[in-house]
């Protein structure tokens, strides 16, 4: 077995890692690379594979930087399944066309160009057919479920924690002498965090593909860093500005929604200013992307949980205001009041957020924070390392505001999370494996595992392919025990209880008299919806073995 690492080897975008057997080759992820325009010349590059090749594709999770190259992989002759949770199968269903969008405006404006000055005209990377035909090919799968990928290999996706949805795949390959087992983490996020569930920690694994994005830095506690975010907002309020907040459409801006909302709810200091001020979402796919957070709720913490069960919607709050029409952004740089700006893309090279720095980057008053990894290249970053000027819409924009870097609300796990999660391995690894990550990151991480656990950890440099020791750690007795771990009959009672508890604080709460015809209406849907699939699971724990064929099997 090898693994060709074909992105995200010298960077922290354009994850692709291909593995090989004799008879079958598979993709983790495939995403654009991103962070300036020569890392972004990459895109179009032909695959070091053969797209016709590969079996199938497993996506960590939604974020363009993995997923963004599935439509260029479908348009040059991929035609297999795409394998990712159900979360993860929603939020592409939106990112994938806003990028194919994307990509067809800047080929169709660069083509104006180029046909001034008598060149050929620009072809997008690809279209809103090729994505078309991508969705297509998405097979979704819940946490925790093992599925069969071929004749060679099971999967089983574990929470990451880093966005909705996001994944730590368990791959079992058996490569004709015993089972093998490779771990892909995918981005691995922090440790209570609000509304996801903690990272997974894997105990077993023969091979691990691990992010190293934050491989040398430490965060702020996420308290400090909600206090710290609070008095930015005060003091630019206070002297009439803007605070203007770049962030990724999925999963920063929601976990933003929440945490003003829990301090708007529990802290009453600054009440009186933050009851006057207004946060506008302003991005078209931010707000439908809350909107598929609102629909998976079953992957939402336990505290989270608790409070929607009790009539809370933990992503709606006073004076959140959602803008989704280009005239109503527009209107935003029009009104003088002070207000929260939370737009994207969350590097400033893209989105409506460039529209606002080109207002707000000028004027002293204003705050531009930023609160999730600038990649070298990127327009935030630039504005992190604390450059004079900027070209924004062909303007020499002055950077006057005050520019405010807050790692605390980062969807990446920081270097002691990281080792954490690489001390949770109980089994010793054959080969630690780091991707995702700045050289620097990558080379300190590395150090720092192997001296602290005595694995063997190699920091990727680059393109690169390594082919995979074949003698097996595991029997297939212990390997069949590994895949079937959380489906044991007390967990499955656990997760029963739990159900009940919570249908217990539903009831409590109740349904109110004056709800509206319209939201009684879906409530009853899903509680049909609840009552079929609790008598088939009714006939499956009651089902002799010779009849489980007959129980009903949900579709895939």
């Amino acid at each position: 077995m090898k693994i060709h690492f074909c992105g995200a080897a010298d960077c922290v975008t354009g994850s692709c890692h291909l593995i090989t057997t004799d008879t079958h080759q598979i993709l983790l992820d495939c995403g654009q690379f991103q962070g300036g325009k020569e890392l972004e010349k990459r895109n179009a590059m032909e695959f070091s594979f053969d797209p016709k090749k590969v079996d199938c594709v497993i996506v960590s999770h939604a974020h363009i930087d993995h997923s963004g190259r599935l439509p260029l992989l479908v348009k040059r002759g991929f035609s297999g399944p795409i394998y990712c949770t159900d979360a993860t199968a929603d939020l592409l269903s939106i990112m994938l066309p806003d990028c194919a969008h994307i990509q067809e405006s800047d080929a169709e404006r660069e083509s104006r160009k180029a046909l001034r000055q008598g060149k050929d005209p620009v072809e997008p990377l690809y279209t809103m057919e090729d994505v078309e035909n991508t969705l297509k090919l998405i097979k979704p799968h819940m946490y925790d479920e093992l599925f069969e990928i071929n004749d060679q290999m099971k999967a089983v996706f574990n929470e990451a924690g880093h966005i909705l949805g996001s994944a730590i795949t368990e791959l079992w390959v058996d490569d004709g002498e015993g089972p093998v087992k490779l771990v892909y983490t995918g981005d691995i996020g922090m440790d209570d965090r609000p509304i996801l569930r903690d990272p997974k920690i894997i105990k077993k694994a023969d091979y691990v593909i691990m992010e190293s994005t934050y491989g040398d830095r430490l965060h702020e506690g996420n308290k400090e860093c909600l206090e710290e975010l609070i008095q930015v907002i005060v003091r630019t309020i206070g002297r009439g500005g803007n605070v203007v907040i770049p962030a990724f459409a999925v999963g920063r801006t929601q976990e933003l929604i929440y945490e003003l909302n829990i301090y708007y709810e529990e802290h009453k200091e600054h009440q009186a200013m933050l009851d006057k001020v207004n946060v506008y979402i302003d991005s078209p796919m931010a707000i439908s992307t809350t909107e598929i957070f609102r629909r998976n709720a079953q992957v939402f913490d336990s505290q989270t949980r608790e409070r929607i069960l009790s009539g809370d919607n933990p992503l709606d709050f006073k004076n959140l205001y959602f803008s989704r029409s280009a005239e109503e952004s527009k209107a935003l740089n029009q009104d003088k009041n002070p207000k929260i700006l939370i737009a994207a893309s969350g590097m400033c090279d893209a989105g409506r957020i460039r529209h606002h720095l080109k207002h707000n980057l000028w004027n002293e008053k204003s705050t531009i924070v930023f609160v999730g990894y600038q990649a070298a290249g990127s327009l935030g970053r630039m504005l992190l390392d604390g450059v004079k000027k900027v070209t924004l819409f062909g303007d020499k924009i002055a950077v006057k505001a005050e520019i405010v870097r807050l790692e605390g609300f980062s969807g990446h796990a920081d270097q002691k999370a990281l080792l954490t999660w690489a001390k949770g391995l109980q089994k010793k690894p054959r080969q630690i494996f780091l991707v995702h990550g700045e050289n620097p990151a990558k080379d300190v991480l590395a150090d720092l595992i192997e001296k602290e656990t005595g694995y063997a950890c190699t920091a990727v440099q680059g393109e690169s392919e390594y082919t995979l020791g074949a003698a097996p750690t595991m029997n297939w007795q212990e390997a069949e025990a590994d895949m079937s771990a959380g489906t044991e009959a007390d967990a499955i009672t656990e997760k029963l209880e739990f159900i009940r508890s919570q249908l217990d604080s539903l009831l409590e709460t109740g349904i109110a008299a004056d709800t509206p015809a319209e939201r009684r209406a879906k409530i009853n849907a899903l509680a049909l919806q609840l009552e079929k699939a609790t008598l088939n699971l009714g006939m499956a724990v009651s089902a002799q073995e010779n009849e489980m064929d007959l129980v009903y099997q949900p579709e895939e």
